[in-house]
C-alpha cells in the first residue's frame, strides 16, 4: 500500500511515518520511482511502535525492542532473553524520574504555600 493508505489505516501522519523510517523503526519497500510501499505487517509495526511510545520508551530503545516482541492478542510479549532486563532498567529509570519530579513538586508547593495570601495581586519590585 502507498503512503496515503498507510496514513488512513494507522491514523499516523506522513511526517511521523517518515520519522519512524529515519529512526530505523519502519522499513517500507521502495518502488523504482522512490515511492514507499507498505505492507500489512507495517500497519502492525506502527501499532507496536505507538504502544511502546505510550509506555514511555524512547525511539532508540524501541528500535532495539521491536525485533524482540510479538503480539499476543492485545499484549506485546518479549521474546529475546535480554529484553526483560533492558525493560526493567527502563522502568527503574522512569521510577527515578517520577521520584525526582515529585520532589520538585513538593519544593514548589512549599514555596507556593509560603507566599502571603495577597501575593497573587502584588507586583514584583522594579
Amino acid at each position: 500500500m502507498r503512503m496515503k493508505e498507510m496514513v488512513r489505516r494507522t491514523g499516523i501522519h506522513e511526517r511521523l511515518l517518515r520519522y519512524y523510517e529515519q529512526q530505523g523503526l519502519l522499513t517500507p519497500d521502495r518502488l523504482p520511482s522512490g515511492y514507499r510501499v507498505y505492507s500489512d505487517s507495517d500497519v502492525e509495526t506502527v501499532r507496536r511502535i505507538r504502544s511502546l511510545l505510550a509506555a514511555g520508551l524512547p525511539t532508540s530503545l524501541i528500535a532495539q525492542v521491536l525485533p524482540c516482541i510479538r503480539a499476543d492478542e492485545e499484549l506485546l510479549v518479549p521474546t529475546c532473553p535480554d529484553l526483560l532486563a533492558r525493560l526493567r532498567r527502563e522502568g527503574e529509570r522512569m521510577t527515578r524520574a517520577i521520584e525526582d519530579l515529585q520532589a520538585s513538586r513538593a519544593i514548589l508547593n512549599t514555596i507556593i504555600t509560603a507566599a502571603p495570601s495577597d501575593a497573587g495581586t502584588l507586583r514584583p519590585p522594579g
